[in-house]
């Protein structure tokens, strides 16, 4: 199993620690928060950009298609309900150059390949346990 843990900075800031990284989420001002990163919701959108451009320049890249330079946006629209939560994300993949239809699609079908959204069309199993201050189970 992959760890990684997420300690208290300040107010509403916390340093996320991965592998030997540090990821600051924090936010924005109005809610609390001084703005000093990306918001643990944004910074889950962010992952799945990632892994589809990861994704799709390895495509490319695979079949001697230019790679560098590929971008992918990233757009999200929120629930606000009693269970907020993420209701759509819409990816758009560009590449550096236009690609012939067949390529394209192509490329759509690797991006789609993406780990990080098929852990959310085939939902994880979430546990959630409270530890004591001295790391054992409450």
């Amino acid at each position: 199993m992959n760890d990684i843990t997420v300690i208290h900075r300040a107010d509403e800031a916390f340093a996320v620690l991965v592998r030997g990284h540090v990821i600051c989420v924090d936010q924005p001002f109005g809610p609390g928060g001084v703005d000093d990163g990306p918001t643990p919701v944004e910074l889950f959108v962010a992952s799945l950009a990632a892994c589809a451009a990861h994704h799709g320049r390895r495509h490319l890249r695979d079949r001697g298609l230019p790679a560098d330079g590929l971008e992918v946006r990233a757009r999200f629209i929120m629930h606000a309900g009693a269970r907020p939560r993420v209701a759509r994300i819409d990816l758009a993949v560009r590449p550096p150059l236009g690609l012939p239809e067949a390529s394209a699609a192509a490329l759509r079908e690797a991006v789609e390949r993406c780990t990080v959204r098929n852990s959310l069309l085939e939902v994880p199993s979430i546990t959630v346990g409270v530890e004591s201050a001295q790391g054992q189970p409450a």
